[in-house]
């Protein structure tokens, strides 16, 4: 089953970054772990950038499961932190030896995916264009990526349910407001 090995080698690959840097894991490396072929490999990655990608989509994928609406975002988000959290070791070295616009990406996508599911829940009886729909959540990702990213720049040693609980205290009611302002906006 093809799944079963692209977990198998995420799986190495994090073992593997516990013990040494992103650029000294070779794709041997992976293989010998694993104990298959380097054309298993290929068959199911072009190179150890795109294993990441997919390691980080997937552990995304994981972290918000389910944790989408206005009731549940915040678990959704604290989820994310505790993704991150338990993938450390993993998110250290890609963040500093790779680049922080591959942990961006992977952030954008999580936080969009989480915050577009809460804006179209509170639009539905809202006239509000897709455009505008799309700004919102984009407004509220750049900002929730940038305040991770921050906690990752020192160190994740800030307790992140305290972040999650500010992040709500701040957005109580904002994208809400948000909503409406953009509705005000498109019936003048």
């Amino acid at each position: 089953m093809p799944n079963t090995t692209k977990q198998a080698l995420g799986e190495s690959l994090k073992k593997l970054l516990a013990h040494k840097p992103i650029d000294k894991i070779t794709i041997n490396d992976l293989t010998t772990d694993c104990g298959i072929s380097r054309m298993a490999f290929y068959y199911h990655f072009k190179d150890i950038y795109d294993l990441i990608e997919w390691v980080c989509i997937e552990d995304g994928k994981k972290a918000i499961q389910g944790k989408k609406t206005y009731d549940t975002w915040q678990e959704g988000m604290q989820q994310v932190f505790e993704a991150v959290l338990e993938n450390k070791a993993f998110i250290f070295n890609v963040y500093r030896s790779i680049s922080r616009e591959k942990i961006e990406n992977y952030l954008y996508g999580l936080t969009y995916e989480l915050i577009v599911n809460v804006v179209e829940e509170k639009c539905t009886e809202v006239n509000v264009t897709s455009e505008d729909k799309v700004f919102i959540a984009e407004f509220y990702k750049y900002g929730f990526v940038g305040i991770i990213l921050g906690w990752i720049d020192h160190g994740m040693k800030e307790d992140y349910k305290e972040i999650v609980k500010r992040m709500s205290i701040t957005l109580h009611g904002n994208i809400e407001n948000s909503i409406h302002n953009f509705e005000q906006l498109n019936m003048n």
